[in-house]
């Protein structure tokens, strides 16, 4: 499975952007998937997840601003994020797994790249 992970940018303070994940290769059927994203000097955590049917996600405190999608007949996941702040500057890296709607990075068996996302003030 190659996951490749596109949307990111430089957007200003309050701003949004979407972030996509594509699936290639083998199927990603029946996968949970997953976004992390990791800021410079930090390390890689948890934003949010989706079930494969889509019915159960799960969020870290984002009091939210992203809400994340799956499209399974084009193999893509989606990061909806409004109200961008400065912090929430990261590389944001997608996930499939199944291991169920994985909270931690070992819960998933696979990943994509990251993609960029700034935010200025």
């Amino acid at each position: 499975v190659q996951l490749q992970a596109s949307g990111g940018g430089l957007v200003q303070a309050g701003g949004s952007l979407r972030l996509s994940c594509a699936a290639s290769g083998r199927t990603v059927s029946g996968s949970a998937m997953g976004w992390f994203r990791q800021a410079p000097g930090k390390e890689r955590e948890f934003v949010a997840a989706i079930s494969w049917g889509g019915s159960r996600t799960a969020y870290a405190d984002l009091k939210g601003r992203f809400t994340i999608s799956r499209d399974n007949a084009k193999n893509t996941m989606y990061l909806q994020m409004n109200s961008l702040k400065p912090e929430d500057t990261a590389v944001y890296y997608c996930a499939a797994g199944y291991r169920g709607l994985g909270l931690h990075q070992y819960e998933y068996n696979y990943w994509g790249q990251g993609t960029q996302v700034t935010v200025s003030s």
